[in-house]
């Protein structure tokens, strides 16, 4: 833009200036800036994220489009300290200079580490790891699908041992990849395929070892949800012993590597064989030990007096029987006497108060024509009948007058 002083110039002519000074200069066009991540958006409907990055003097604005976002392995977060490679320009409009950020990689800690922290901070707190949601793997499978790539050494050792172990258990692969962009998605496919179909009574989800980018397959979200959503038991066996994928804590078991995932999935027959024979030994002896005990019982009482001679039993109940009649007739007979002994005295006691004991004695009772006895000439008028019973005899009687 070559003009004189008096020349005047658009606000959007300065900006596409200065923009242009920016897009020419090759110190700007390609760099590394490190800072921390500060008033961070995510528009997740265009894809793109916006930022602040800072360091303890300076700030500058920063954007990265959704094309590069997407290959992120971890969401940026406020706070954390990154290092991005990117370009600087101006946005015209607001006439602004930012960085336009094409990768990213978190300052100290690796992407991977941060991606698999946070989603494993998430699914936690959905409760994709809880414990009472494990399902039990069943003892004695009769098919076990197993999802892991068909050339690896993984499914030659998980048919070596299960073969040895348990050969009338059934192998079902389901030949996926295990590292790769597409692995992840083939694998949930996997999954869902044993569910729907139902073919299977546990599955083996893994592969052998390799670095964390190879197994990060298995730290994919899609993954983890289709572990937990299945019905049949997973164990999941991904690399080695040291290596812990997101697989690991979602499966309803985690198996170290895949040969002890194939040991934990069926029983050892030598093993059962050797249960076998001891539950045989110990029902044998069991049952020696209950016919011995009845064989005693039954010399007991074969040996008994009264089954020689059935008739001691019978006489010695009779006699028992006689003695228990007697004591009962004795008791009968007591207890009537005595009861005729309290009668006779009732008697006594009642004869001597009896009014007709009076009347022998030269005493007469007077009663009304009611039968109510008269007891004083009060009650008595002139021409009233009264009767008069003596001791022998009664007499019908007028009363003629009545004094008190």
């Amino acid at each position: 833009m070559v003009q004189n002083k008096s020349t005047v110039i658009t606000v959007s002519q300065l900006n596409f200036y200065i923009k242009s000074l920016f897009d020419s200069d090759e110190n700007l066009s390609y760099i590394f800036l490190s800072g921390e991540i500060s008033n961070f958006t995510n528009h997740y409907r265009t894809g793109h994220l916006y930022m602040t990055l800072k360091d303890e003097k300076a700030s500058v604005k920063a954007v990265m489009f959704r094309s590069s976002a997407a290959r992120l392995k971890f969401i940026p977060e406020n706070g954390m300290r990154v290092i991005v490679r990117g370009r600087v320009s101006v946005f015209e409009r607001d006439g602004q200079y930012q960085v336009y950020i094409d990768d990213m990689q978190p300052d100290g800690a690796g992407a991977l580490t941060i991606a698999f922290e946070q989603l494993k901070a998430k699914l936690q707190k959905q409760g994709l790891f809880d414990l009472d949601i494990k399902r039990p793997i069943p003892k004695f499978p009769q098919k076990i699908g197993v999802i892991t790539s068909p050339t690896g050494a993984a499914i030659q050792d998980i048919r070596n041992i299960i073969f040895r172990r348990c050969p009338s258990t059934e192998i079902i692969l389901y030949p996926v990849l295990v590292q790769g962009d597409g692995a992840a998605p083939q694998i949930a496919e996997a999954i869902d395929y044993f569910n729907e179909t139902n073919s299977a009574d546990v599955l083996i989800v893994g592969r052998g070892g390799g670095s964390a980018e190879d197994l990060w397959a298995f730290n994919e979200e899609i993954v983890a949800y289709a572990i937990y959503r299945s019905h049949i038991p997973v164990i999941s066996a991904v690399g080695h012993e040291t290596d812990f994928t997101i697989s690991d804590f979602v499966a309803d078991l985690r198996a170290p590597t895949p040969s002890a995932a194939a040991e934990l999935a069926v029983p050892d027959k030598a093993e059962l064989l050797d249960r076998l024979d001891y539950l045989s030994h110990h029902c044998v002896q069991a049952m020696s030990d209950i016919l011995s005990r009845r064989r005693t019982e039954l010399e007991y009482v074969t040996s008994s007096p009264y089954l020689k001679n059935p008739l001691l039993l019978i006489r010695q109940k009779q006699i028992y029987f006689d003695s228990v009649t007697a004591k009962i007739h004795n008791a009968v007979k007591f207890s009537v006497a005595e009861e005729k002994m309290k009668f006779a005295k009732t008697t006594a006691t009642l004869d001597t108060l009896s009014p007709f004991k009076v009347l022998a004695r030269g005493y007469s009772m007077v009663t009304d024509k009611d039968g109510k006895i008269i007891a004083s000439s009060e009650n008595l008028k002139k021409d009233d009948i009264v009767n008069i019973k003596f001791s022998k005899g009664n007499a019908e009687c007028v009363v003629l007058s009545s004094e008190e």
